[in-house]
């Protein structure tokens, strides 16, 4: 069977873009797996659609065969759309190669190969062996892009990390005297909200906890809950375990969700207390404290995706001063605070020269009623 590439006529494209589409609806839900989407089209018409709505659950694939069915729709010879390379080896579900195989289906047309090297490629071959013809590269660099998240935890096993902070013009995200209410508009800390929601977990400083007592839980605009939340995670770095226990984290309803990570040298009283509330995790420390790539590796192999680094100002300047973080996203308000003392969104040591500044790339603005939000990648 010849080998189809990049072969990307326009109804290929429109397709497509409907699995990329659906794939999103499920943005925050489907960790560790990924963002999929998938469309069955016999004779030019769409016979079936489906995502992957959550991890554990059918895929896309499977999603789009049973709505063919309930269709009444043959899907003998008919072609199935898919943004990622069908799965082909036993996890939580059985392959979806199977079920294409079985389905009759004629032709695979996949946006990005599955990025895990073990399993690249292979469901291509399998599917070529069966004689089914395969196109690739259909929308793939959107569709990588999607997955990014899982991109970068297949690959490295920790997971992807955000900065995110909300300041003045000047960079100050509260009085000296801790005052922080309200630095943004409402719409600007709704869209924080939202990336909360497509993170698996929270990250925060003690000092945060011991100032402001956050519930750090997941609060969208007209009940809009995400389902996700039975799984949000918060992460509290927490050297002398110094988190009163008053606080939201310790006593809310979500405090099963809540990880306190301390260091050896933490008082065996206060864990012992704490540890009747919350999960508490012993790190290893360095020269600079905590041992951060280290528990991002632990992270990791909980399955946590992505980690929102929410603050404050010392724990965001750690996690950029010792490179690990893959994106930023600062609020900005139209105020300045000034004060030498006023605290800052970005702490910590900071830069002895202009080499070791942190450049960043791939920059967008956008406006929240009277804020600006930048995003941006980290460059290498």
């Amino acid at each position: 069977m010849a080998r189809s590439k990049n072969t990307s006529p326009e109804p290929d494209q429109k397709f497509m873009r409907e699995t990329l589409r659906l794939a999103r609806k499920a943005t925050g839900a489907t960790s560790p797996n990924p963002l999929v989407g998938a469309v069955l089209v016999k004779n030019g018409k769409m016979i079936g659609r489906g995502y992957h709505h959550r991890a554990g659950q059918p895929h896309a694939e499977i999603e789009a065969l049973r709505d063919a069915e309930k269709r009444g729709a043959d899907t003998t010879g008919a072609t199935i759309y898919v943004s990622l390379e069908p799965c082909c080896t036993h996890g939580r579900t059985p392959p979806c190669s199977d079920a294409i195989i079985k389905a009759g289906i004629k032709h695979v047309i996949v946006a990005a190969t599955d990025p895990n090297p073990a399993h690249a490629g292979r469901a291509f071959q399998l599917l070529r062996a069966a004689g089914i013809k395969v196109t690739e590269g259909i929308l793939a660099a959107e569709a990588t892009e999607l997955n990014r998240v899982f991109n970068h935890w297949i690959i490295h096993r920790t997971p992807l990390i955000t900065l995110k902070a909300a300041m003045t013009l000047d960079g100050k995200t509260a009085t000296a005297r801790g005052e922080s209410k309200w630095i943004t508009s409402e719409a600007a800390r709704q869209f924080a909200m939202m990336l909360r929601a497509e993170h698996d977990a929270i990250l925060v400083g003690v000092n945060t906890i011991i100032a402001d007592d956050p519930s750090l839980t997941i609060r969208l605009a007209k009940g809009k809950a995400p389902d996700k939340l039975h799984g949000f995670r918060r992460i509290i770095l927490d050297p002398q375990a110094r988190t009163p226990l008053t606080a939201k984290v310790v006593t809310d309803e979500h405090k099963h969700l809540t990880t306190l990570v301390v260091s050896k040298t933490a008082p065996a009283k206060r864990i012992a207390a704490l540890a009747k509330h919350v999960r508490i995790v012993t790190a290893p420390t360095n020269a600079a404290g905590l041992n951060l790539r280290g528990l991002m590796k632990k992270l990791g192999k909980e399955e946590i995706t992505s980690l929102l680094v929410e603050g404050g100002g010392e724990t965001v300047g750690k996690f950029a001063e010792q490179r690990l973080a893959h994106r930023i996203a600062f609020f900005y308000a139209p105020k300045v605070l000034g004060g030498r003392t006023a605290r800052k969104g970005v702490a910590g040591i900071g830069a002895n020269n202009w080499s070791e500044v942190i450049k960043l790339k791939n920059i967008k603005w956008r406006k929240l009623s009277p804020d600006l939000l930048l995003t941006a990648d980290v460059a290498d």
